[in-house]
């Protein structure tokens, strides 16, 4: 299918930054789209998701490959027009997509047509924008770092969280136990409500002692550690020999070189630092996660949707995400 006839530029708001930096650095501006390229499409987005990795793409943490940029890794929306070469696909369908070339934060873009994943009637918009980042993270996850049992024990930081909601119903599916530590008693609620076995308040209590008190001092299969900071190595301390951490973020800071010995020999565990959007860039991968989502959100899979805030609010949602005050995720709405 060639490009439209009738695909011109068209108008599109979008947040972007011109440098790194703090909130303050999200503009909103208005920009010309151009007709999709060859092997493109154009997608008006209706929901966008955000991610932590929005934030480390706003500071720099991670950097992208140029500024100004445009932010987001996740959206979905409905086809405009596509351009030469792209059969797959066709205006007016329904699609969502998740992982880099970033610039999600807009009313609508041009995106690679790989990366456009057709959206079924029966699954919801706002739901596969919220989770597909997620529910690919989750895959990769709990199937490849460190296939995940039937009868396993795994410890979720942010249990209540965007991805640790995600991971919590997944891994109950796979028929495993799990602790999640979590900020208040809201949040432990929340957890419970979507499947955690176990809520650790972890201002109140000592998440290490809790974990081994909860597994008779054996210590969990796996854990999953987005938080960083000081909390990785203490993380370790939960892992039964032979168990593994996965390191999957740093909310709170670098953890900075690690000392072998915490891993072994003595302890003999594993550490992993996985990368989704590495995960991502085998495009069979991609697609394999992706419909492994789509077919979670067929069998039950929740989205919990914390906010929706429309698209000029994008800092609003960042402050949101960095203090740790939405239960679930947050949407922008073009």
């Amino acid at each position: 299918m060639n490009a439209l006839p009738h695909s011109t530029a068209t108008a599109v708001r979008e947040i972007c930054i011109a440098q790194y930096g703090d909130r303050s650095t999200l503009t909103a501006r208005q920009v010309e789209l151009p007709p999709p390229g060859a092997g493109e499409v154009r997608v008006r987005h209706s929901a966008i998701g955000v991610n932590f990795v929005d934030v480390y793409h706003r500071t720099g943490l991670y950097a992208l490959p140029r500024l100004p940029a445009v932010l987001g890794v996740e959206a979905a929306g409905v086809i405009e027009a596509v351009g030469a070469g792209v059969d797959t696909l066709r205006p007016g369908q329904r699609v969502v997509y998740a992982g880099p070339p970033a610039g999600a934060y807009s009313s609508a873009r041009n995106l690679p047509a790989a990366r456009a994943i057709a959206l079924p009637d029966d699954i919801d918009a706002d739901a596969a924008a919220s989770l597909l980042l997620r529910g690919i993270t989750a895959h990769m996850l709990l199937h490849y770092v460190r296939p995940l049992k039937a009868g396993d024990t795994l410890l979720v930081h942010a249990a209540a969280g965007g991805l640790g909601l995600v991971l919590v119903q997944w891994a109950k599916r796979l028929g495993a136990r799990v602790i999640g530590t979590v900020g208040s008693a809201g949040k432990a609620a929340l957890a419970t409500q979507h499947g955690l076995d176990h809520a650790v308040l972890h201002r109140e209590q000592d998440f290490v002692a809790a974990v081994q008190a909860l597994t008779d001092g054996r210590g969990v299969d796996y854990a999953i550690d987005g938080i960083g900071g000081a909390t990785l190595a203490r993380t370790m301390a939960t892992v039964r020999p032979y168990g593994m951490v996965a390191s999957v973020g740093q909310v709170a800071g670098d953890p900075g070189p690690l000392d072998l010995s915490l891993l072994g020999p003595a302890r003999s565990i594993a550490l992993s630092r996985p990368g989704v959007f590495r995960f991502m860039s085998e495009p069979a991968l991609y697609r394999e996660g992706a419909l492994a989502t789509l077919q979670q959100l067929r069998a039950g899979l929740r989205a919990n949707i914390g906010a929706v805030l429309p698209l000029v609010q994008a800092a609003e949602a960042h402050r949101r995400l960095e203090s740790g005050e939405s239960g679930g995720a947050i949407l922008l709405r073009p």
